[in-house]
């Protein structure tokens, strides 16, 4: 319940400032928050994960609320969900595992430097909501001594967040700090920027209210684009989060299950006048470290956040920013993978690589962008170490026959080394192709062996081709070619389309 009441204070500002991103009012943002992050806490994939209103989304947002009106937010974040429940359902979810170490590294300090930079903003000298834009300034820096006293206090609350677990696990460290400087603060009346300054938090329950926009083709066309973007972003972000938490915890699994409690949330946030959301990796990371392992934290922190907006706005308005500020960059420090610096130099030059281009990525774009260019990098890297993997040993066969045992994965990106191994017109009149050691993975490799198979029939000689999965079997034969089946052959499967025809191989039979 503690860990929750800690979440729920870091909410308040954090749902505001995406809200102004968005181009909404703070109730939009603040709704959401409650709504996703209580859906998600009760039905979500991993216990302790905190979801709500999220800059990634809010950034992609903006675009569509000026050009087509805040109605036109609430259909897609409607769409968005129905498309994540739909990822949940058919386990989509499950292709995170594709997320290299580098890439995951790279996320999680790019995600620090990122919580670091939003941080900033409270340092500027408060200003109008809608002249802040992106936060809460009107783009002048604090100077002289209002900038010492809001440092002071945010350091204060980093020092009593790093003592207070060595006096008591009894109080979440984070509310321990939020709580002593508020107290400070109000006591001495010191004139420091407040959550107040962002806009005032005030508000009923939020109402059933079905979007207002036209049920055409033309809404449809408007929001989809959008609503498959959102989808996108909220999915990668929240199933890295769930990774991420699950390490904390020693959790795994529920990646559909998120993708399906994601989608829900947002299904409904839609109805209820909410502009959506996702996992929140700074808030979850304040949870998990308070002690807030189960379902109950993270539904107390919505039921906080919603009690703030019904009766206790006047109060939470009051707290200084900088005790909040204090808590984010104590967040950043446990986010940030400290160790990750230190191996650079020992870890595969490919992998320092992709750890730092997501790093960069991720701050000059947005996390999903950052995952998906890792990933890809990390992919093409692999192919390309890979394809330099292709060779063979050579022997002769008393019969006079050549053997080429291949060693190494034949694929699209070694098809090129495949083929300079082989002397069509230099070998003997029978020549055996030994795949034992060897993988063939998809049709550009069956595509490579179908053409060495002409070049030595050209030749006049004859190619055996030994130890080929089934699946090789069954498309190489209707091309025509000579396979050897042995009781030892592998029975990998092959990425290719069993209704390609034999002529689609070779195309010379």
């Amino acid at each position: 319940m503690l860990a929750g009441l800690t979440v729920a204070l870091a909410l308040v500002p954090e749902a505001v400032a995406f809200a102004f991103v968005a181009g909404v009012h703070p109730l939009v943002g603040l709704y959401a928050a409650f709504i996703v992050g209580l859906i998600t806490a009760l039905i979500g994939g991993r216990p302790g994960m905190i979801s709500g209103a999220t800059g990634a989304l809010a950034v992609v947002m903006v675009s569509l609320v000026s050009l087509h009106g805040v109605e036109y937010l609430f259909a897609t974040v409607v769409l968005m969900g129905l498309i994540q429940i739909l990822a949940g359902v058919f386990r989509l979810g499950k292709f995170i595992r594709l997320v290299p170490h580098p890439v995951m590294l790279g996320f999680v300090n790019g995600l620090a430097i990122v919580i670091f930079l939003a941080q900033l903003s409270q340092f500027q000298v408060p200003g109008s909501a809608e002249a802040a834009g992106h936060g809460i300034g009107n783009g002048q820096w604090l100077t002289g001594w209002p900038l010492i006293v809001m440092l002071a206090l945010v350091a204060l609350t980093m020092a009593i967040i790093w003592v207070m677990p060595r006096i008591t696990s009894a109080l979440p460290a984070p509310l321990a700090g939020i709580g002593i400087v508020a107290v400070l603060v109000i006591a001495f009346g010191l004139d420091v920027p407040r959550v107040g300054d962002l806009a005032s938090i005030q508000g009923g329950l939020p109402t059933l209210h079905l979007p207002m926009v036209p049920l055409t083709w033309q809404t449809l066309e408007i929001i989809l684009p959008y609503a498959l973007i959102l989808a996108a972003i909220g999915l990668i972000e929240s199933l890295l989060t769930l990774n991420l938490v699950g390490d904390i915890t020693g959790q795994r699994g529920g990646a559909s299950q998120e993708c399906v409690a994601q989608g829900v949330a947002n299904t409904v946030t839609g109805f209820f006048g909410g502009m959506g959301g996702c996992a929140m990796i700074g808030q979850s990371m304040i949870n998990v470290k308070s002690g807030g392992r189960t379902r109950l934290s993270g539904a107390a922190a919505a039921i906080f956040l919603l009690s703030f907006i019904l009766f206790g706005s006047a109060l939470i308005e009051l707290i200084p920013l900088a005790a909040l500020v204090g808590v984010m960059f104590m967040v950043v420090i446990g986010t940030f993978a400290w160790n990750s610096l230190l191996i650079l130099r020992k870890i595969p030059l490919t992998d320092a690589a992709v750890m730092i281009l997501v790093t960069i990525v991720t701050v000059w774009t947005d996390l999903a962008t950052a995952v998906v260019v890792g990933v890809i990098v990390s992919a093409l890297a692999y192919a390309w170490n890979n394809a330099k993997r292709i060779h063979a040993r050579t022997r002769m066969t008393p019969e006079g026959a050549k053997v080429y045992a291949i060693e190494g994965p034949l694929f699209f990106g070694s098809t090129d080394g495949f083929s300079e191994i082989f002397s069509p017109e230099e070998d003997p009149a029978v020549v055996i192709v030994d795949f034992a050691d060897s993988r063939v993975v998809d049709q550009s490799a069956l595509q490579a062996i179908d053409a060495l198979a002409v070049k030595y029939e050209a030749a006049g000689k004859q190619l055996q081709l030994r130890h080929l999965s089934r699946d090789c079997h069954r498309l190489l034969l209707r091309a025509g070619q000579l396979v050897r089946e042995a009781g030892d052959d592998p029975d990998y499967g092959l990425a290719v389309n069993y209704g390609v025809r034999a002529g689609s191989l070779g195309g010379a039979h």
